[in-house]
């Protein structure tokens, strides 16, 4: 062990040592959630407080592996289109009351109500008539969910799909007490309010401070949680978190700055960076009057010198050449190859030149449109890098800077944009994961406002399609009229970059990035 990481766990052990004998868990998350109503949830850093206060049928391991939830075992019938799901006995809600399957039909009908107005909804469409259900084409009670008796749940698909059960393991999959939220409306959420099932129930929620929550004792397995409280940190600001994972005040510190990668590499054992199935990417808004142009989109595209940043802002991070990530199950033959990654960027410079002195545009006679990115210190050198790059082909970049709750908020209510930095970290491994935010109705994650019926029949063809190739064949078309059109720009393929520290344990690096506090303790130990 280095000098370094020893002066530094000296100066953080009273913190750890006393956390530890108590079993609170400091952890660092990357902002405050726009919502406590996880219909309203779409960011990862909602998902992980979500995921510690909510069980679904189905549950992420500490892995993130599939394993049973609140539903301990299920049958699926041999045409793939029912699943009956029978829960425990012993599931319990934080209050006592026993979790029903009544409880899982009213949040599936909840989530696709028009109402709700819930942009993640789209995410269990494969339900049968979830979405004329949630287009308000049918009524409620047409949902292809239904409460057998308390302990059966019911759900019919409208095809064969593979990765269901993936599915379910996402926020919108998790239930919902029907009674406090039929009672007190929106104000479920506030805490002495919310009632959960999960290994936690909210304790309280200070905005820029902090949210606390503490292990519910009616969680079907509670006697195999150790934490018994979490202090959720929101840092806006990377560096920040990072001064106080050093400083000893949290546990885990999440989506490190890049220029303190090669530093923080001397915490050994620490510093963990894994492959993380997500594309960070810019949505260019195809309605707009400048970049309703492809040719000008692609031009874009084509200056941007992803490995330049990969190695300067981004170490760590790997060059993206489609919008699908590598490694992702069911596509075979990955995404499509697209013809300009195989020119040189020299190459792909002059040519992005030549398109945009066709259009009357050069950096003599320049355009200048807007860039909005969420704040955050990669976030910045990224956009001021790129910006640097798109000048020498004409376009100058001004900046509108929000806090990623604002900022995610803007872009679902289709506010005014031009161009947006926006990440996104698969739920499931399966191509449509990616490519479903592209279709036209997706109005809530179509950042990019894109509407090309072509892109639509195929995600509908491969949408019906049982067989795994053809259907990764279908996906890989839709896929190649997304790298042609450009209306998301991708950048990078994540990777995961988490500083942990050596008091906790069992937390395990994953492709998905998940590690729900329940199957992780602090070690043991007193001050000396």
């Amino acid at each position: 062990m280095n000098l370094k990481f020893s002066i530094a766990l000296l100066f953080s052990f009273n913190l750890f040592a006393a956390s530890a004998s108590a079993q609170i868990f400091y952890r660092g998350n990357d902002g405050d959630p726009e919502t406590m109503d996880h219909h309203g949830t779409s960011t990862s850093s909602e998902a992980k407080l979500m995921d510690d206060l909510y069980s679904g049928l189905v549950d992420f391991s500490g892995e993130a592996k599939v394993i049973p939830g609140t539903a301990e075992r299920w049958e699926i019938s041999e045409d793939g289109e029912t699943y009956t799901f029978h829960l425990r006995h012993d599931a319990r809600w934080s209050n006592g009351d026993k979790v029903t399957a009544h409880d899982f039909a009213f949040a599936f009908r909840r989530l696709m109500n028009p109402a709700t107005a819930a942009k993640y909804a789209t995410i269990l469409y494969p339900i049968k008539n979830a979405e004329k259900v949630n287009t308000g084409e049918l009524e409620l009670s047409e949902l292809g969910v239904k409460a057998i008796d308390d302990t059966t749940l019911e759900i019919q698909l409208e095809r064969a799909t593979p990765y269901f059960l993936d599915q379910l393991t996402h926020t919108t999959g998790k239930p919902l007490h029907q009674k406090s939220v039929e009672a007190l409306g929106g104000q479920f959420v506030k805490p002495g309010n919310m009632i959960t099932n999960g290994a936690y129930t909210l304790e309280s929620y200070t905005l820029n401070s902090r949210i606390v929550m503490k292990k519910n004792p009616h969680f079907y397995d509670a006697e195999n949680v150790a934490i018994k409280e979490i202090h959720y940190i929101p840092f806006e600001d990377r560096s920040t978190c990072v001064r106080a994972w050093e400083a000893g005040e949290i546990h885990i510190c999440s989506d490190l700055p890049a220029q303190d990668l090669e530093r923080l590499a001397e915490y050994e054992g620490a510093l963990r960076i894994v492959p993380y199935l997500g594309t960070y990417y810019y949505a260019l808004n195809v309605e707009d009057e400048f970049l309703s142009d492809p040719d000008i989109r692609r031009a874009m595209s084509m200056v941007i010198d992803r490995e330049f940043l990969a190695e300067e802002i981004w170490p760590g991070m790997i060059p993206a050449k489609s919008f699908v990530p590598t490694g992702i199950n069911n596509y075979p033959k990955g995404s499509p190859p697209t013809d300009y990654f195989k020119m040189s960027m020299l190459d792909r410079e002059d040519a992005a030149i030549a398109i945009m002195a066709r259009k009357g545009i050069s950096k003599d006679n320049p355009v200048t449109i807007e860039l909005m990115y969420n704040s955050g210190e990669n976030h910045k050198n990224t956009a001021t890098a790129i910006s640097d790059m798109w000048s020498e082909i004409g376009i100058n970049i001004t900046y509108k800077i929000r806090d990623a709750a604002a900022h995610y908020a803007h872009l679902r209510d289709l506010g005014k944009v031009q161009i947006a930095r926006a990440g996104w970290i698969g739920d499931y491994s399966d191509p449509q994961n990616f490519l479903f935010l592209l279709e036209s109705h997706n109005t809530g994650f179509n950042y990019a406002r894109y509407n090309n019926l072509e892109y639509d029949g195929l995600m509908i063809e491969a949408a019906k399609e049982l067989d795994l190739d053809k259907r990764a064949d279908i996906l890989s078309r839709a896929e190649s009229l997304v790298m042609r059109d450009t209306p998301f720009l991708p950048i990078f393929y994540y990777s995961s970059f988490t500083l942990v520290s050596p008091q906790l344990e069992n937390w395990t690096s994953n492709v998905l990035n998940k590690n729900p506090t329940r199957f992780l303790s602090l070690k043991q130990g007193e001050a000396n």
